[in-house]
């Protein structure tokens, strides 16, 4: 048996050994394993493990010692290696002898990876001149800390570079570390040409693993390639995209040569005149409108060429404030229509939207209101925007002032309720409407009332009175400014309340006290009746000491009996018991709106 096992370094290994044995004379083998490891191209070999029927060991002073474990069965033992390292590359053999079935021998080759780190690439920090002959120093590039030894590519452009005389030259150093890892270093000459100064040159490493093999690219760089100048080029660095007002404006101005010549910079419309520059660069800041137009940088190496050259083409974009007709505000009476216009001039195509309270109620540069009411009043604003710039923006606004009589809030202008005698109710009343309306209150049928609630903003007015029910009211709010007045009316109708005699409670104690009174009044007019009969009969005659006893039928308080009717649609028996119910105080207030 040859085979090979494949592991990644600090795994753990397992070794198979397959074997077969038949029982001899219906009795079982006996079977002696051993396991032993050799170096590869070593011919002497180290034993590790040895069982047989009646022992188990693992062999001391050993690199293995502790690392193994060995698992046997009718059909073949595996060897298990913990924590494997570079130096477990070997050969393990397996070795199972029977004294009546035979002996066999197996043979597995262990083989370590260790992935190496993430390769390296430096670039030449110095410029690379096309006029040097012969390849120049490009790169170098490292990849470290790896088993087996890994290998390194170079590319330009994606595409490979193979060694070529007096082209490409690659230049390689492997170095084998203590630990047992190899670590590589490639260097790469290359004779640049001035298309290079575009090329992107990387590495890439290529190393075993377990059943593959596996690559890994580094970054990739970018030479510097030293030519004379022949092509001039400019363009805007910043910002990026479209240009507006009061933006910083980078022109960058380069050559096809390298080193860089000093360039001066000019508008077409004044050649004559240089602008201020720094290096390669022309700032503008801020830039307006004024500032469009053709600018052109010229190299100061050209010997008086002015072919070589570059041009750029700027454009400022514009946004001017926006412009609301009507003008800040607007008054216009309940019902009318308005139509207010929003326009700003700009460079681009622009977009306009209507707000009113945080919320779109137009688009477009007009806006039409019909048939005001006093929900129009207020401040529109209108945004416009550049939808291709959109940082260009700008907005304006118009206050409506919708001008009208009073106006209640809320569906009924007649409220009909019913209340219990001596409760409290609070009568709500808002109303809007410019000039701001007033509210006053004219009640019928109590003078216990008062108001507690009077406030007003810009747009309502807001009047709460609180009247204690003694009998049928009708209340009226006037809701009045100078252009009108508008009433809401309440009609309370009071409801005789019905007490029992239940046990006292802070919410119903005096309840309980007119029904005590009552029970009183009635046994003393009963009491009288009765005395006024028997003196009549002449039962008892003036002035008589003798006492008459008087007798009457106990009354419980759990037998009165109270039937009420209401002109309701349903009537209802109440049957009232000494218990504590589920009742209202006298104080209680009910708001009614």
């Amino acid at each position: 048996m040859h085979e090979s096992v494949e592991v990644y370094l600090g795994d753990s290994a397992q070794i198979p050994c397959q074997y077969s044995f038949t029982e001899t004379n219906n009795e079982p083998s006996f079977v002696m394993i051993q396991w032993f490891v050799r170096a590869v191209g070593n011919s002497s070999r180290m034993r590790i493990f040895y069982s047989d029927d009646s022992q188990q060991m693992v062999d001391s002073n050993t690199d293995y010692s502790g690392r193994i474990q060995v698992t046997s069965a009718q059909q073949g033992t595996r060897l298990t290696i913990q924590d494997v390292q570079l130096s477990d590359e070997r050969e393990f053999f397996c070795q199972v002898n029977g004294l009546a079935a035979g002996n066999a021998e197996g043979k597995t080759h262990l083989r370590v990876f260790a992935p190496p780190e993430a390769p390296v690439i430096e670039g030449v920090l110095t410029g690379i001149s096309v006029t040097k002959e012969g390849p120049s120093k490009v790169a170098s590039c490292e990849a470290q800390n790896g088993f087996p030894k890994p290998n390194i590519t170079w590319y330009r452009n994606s595409m490979p570079l193979t060694s070529a005389p007096g082209h490409v030259n690659v230049l390689i150093l492997v170095t084998w570390e203590s630990r047992g890892f190899y670590t590589v270093q490639s260097t790469l000459e290359y004779k640049v040409v001035k298309e290079d100064k575009d090329a992107y040159f990387s590495c890439e490493v290529s190393f075993f693993v377990p059943g593959a093999i596996r690559t890994v690219e580094s970054n990739s760089i970018n030479i510097t390639v030293h030519y004379p100048t022949t092509m001039v080029e400019l363009w805007k660095e910043s910002p990026q995209g479209l240009v507006k007002e009061g933006d910083t404006v980078e022109l960058r101005c380069q050559g096809d040569g390298n080193p860089p010549p000093p360039f001066i910079f000019s508008r077409e419309q004044e050649l004559d005149v240089d602008l201020e520059s720094s290096g390669d660069v022309l700032f503008l800041s801020p830039v307006s409108r004024k500032d469009s137009g053709i600018y052109q940088c010229h190299p100061l190496d050209t010997d008086g060429n002015t072919e070589v050259k570059g041009q750029v083409q700027l454009t400022v974009h514009y946004l001017d404030p926006a412009v609301v007709v009507p003008k800040d505000s607007e008054v216009m009476l309940k019902g009318e229509d308005l139509t207010a216009t929003c326009n700003a001039l700009s460079s681009l195509k622009t977009s306009t939207v209507w707000y009113k309270d945080g919320r779109q109620v137009g688009k477009g540069n007009t806006l039409h209101l019909q048939d005001a009411t006093y929900d129009t009043t207020g401040e529109y604003i209108c945004e416009v925007t550049v939808p291709s710039l959109p940082a260009l923006h700008t907005s304006g606004s118009v206050h409506i002032i919708v001008q009208g009589g009073p106006q209640l809030v809320g569906v009924d202008q007649e409220v009909l309720l019913e209340e219990a005698t001596g409760r409290m109710v609070n009568l709500s009343c808002e109303a809007q409407g410019h000039p701001l309306p007033s509210i006053s209150w004219n009640i019928v049928g109590s003078q216990n009332w008062h108001e507690v609630v009077s406030k007003a903003n810009e747009h309502m007015t807001h009047s709460v009175v609180s009247v204690k029910v003694t009998s049928d009211i009708s209340a009226h709010c006037n809701a009045s400014n100078d252009m009108g007045t508008e009433v809401k009316a309440f009609s309370i109708k009071a409801i005789p309340r019905v007490t029992t005699t239940a046990p006292y409670s802070p919410a119903e104690g005096s309840g309980v006290i007119i029904v005590v009174i009552i029970l009183c009044l009635l046994l003393l007019a009963i009491l009288g009746s009765v005395l006024y009969f028997l003196h009549k009969k002449g039962k008892i005659p003036c002035g008589r000491t003798g006492k008459q006893e008087i007798s009457k039928e106990k009354t419980t308080k759990d037998d009165i009996v109270v039937e009420m009717k209401t002109n309701t649609k349903n009537e209802e028996a109440v049957l009232l018991k000494a218990v504590n119910g589920d009742k209202k105080g006298p104080n209680h207030q009910v708001t009614i709106v």
